[in-house]
């Protein structure tokens, strides 16, 4: 295939996507207006479903098999890093220095360090009633964690989050959605059905499936983003070549 059919190609679907988008937004409801057909349905769907806070009811509920693949595309990406930046043969690790932290810097985060923590913890637990849930949840947890190379050095951060543990920690929360979702085939529904008891409206066991899908979701971004952090800031250590090698 040609230059020449390749752009043709790349013409004929542009513009196929172009004539979807635009018979898309012609039904789209008037901006600022008061008619949400989607907004109505999903809040609804949601309060039926005894899960107060909206966003999540569509997130691991009623769409939760776009959040499956949103999740798929987070494990992909740290997969990705981990391959490209890992340490190559021919190179050696040089441990990192101490670190000089201001009395008040250093302060300031040890009693950050746990308050962090904490609120992320609520953050996951307490996303199917309020705003949050396991993504957001997720990425505070792993600030928390990372207060520690703010307040003390590299070594210690290290010492606390041993990347092959939280690389299992991270595909942990990948199979556990998945298996959530396969409970939905074994009980006869569809997959990622919410089939648990919905609970008392607005208490933690409420939401049936949701929580569970909020904790496995959180166990998976708080992991991919320390294993991220990790591999970019081994990259800022000096890696040298072994004796009698060349780069």
């Amino acid at each position: 295939m040609n230059k020449t059919v390749r752009l043709w190609v790349l013409g004929v679907g542009c513009a196929g996507v172009a004539l979807l988008f635009v018979g898309a937004f012609r039904r789209l409801p008037e901006f600022g207006g008061s008619h949400h057909p989607y907004g109505a349905r999903a809040v609804a769907a949601a309060l039926h479903r005894h899960t107060a806070n909206v966003v999540s009811s569509v997130n691991f509920d009623q769409r939760s098999f776009d959040t499956l693949g949103e999740q798929a595309i987070l494990f992909g990406a740290v997969l990705g890093t981990v391959v490209v930046l890992r340490q190559a043969r021919d190179e050696r690790r040089v441990p990192p220095e101490p670190a000089v932290v201001a009395p008040t810097v250093r302060r300031y985060a040890l009693v950050s360090l746990p308050l962090t923590l904490l609120v992320g913890l609520y953050v996951v637990a307490h996303g199917q009633l309020s705003p949050g849930g396991g993504f957001q949840g997720g990425l505070v947890v792993a600030t928390a964690l990372h207060l520690l190379y703010v307040a003390v050095d590299y070594r210690a951060l290290e010492r606390l989050r041993p990347v092959p543990v939280f690389a299992l920690a991270d595909a942990f929360g990948d199979v556990a959605y998945l298996l959530l979702g396969l409970a939905g085939l074994f009980a006869g529904a569809s997959f990622l059905a919410n089939v648990l008891p919905l609970g008392t409206f607005n208490t933690l066991a409420s939401g049936g499936l949701v929580p569970l899908l909020n904790a496995a979701i959180g166990i998976e971004v708080a992991s991919a983003a320390v294993v991220l952090l990790a591999q970019f800031l081994d990259q800022a250590l000096e890696l040298v070549p072994r004796e009698g090698e060349h780069r």
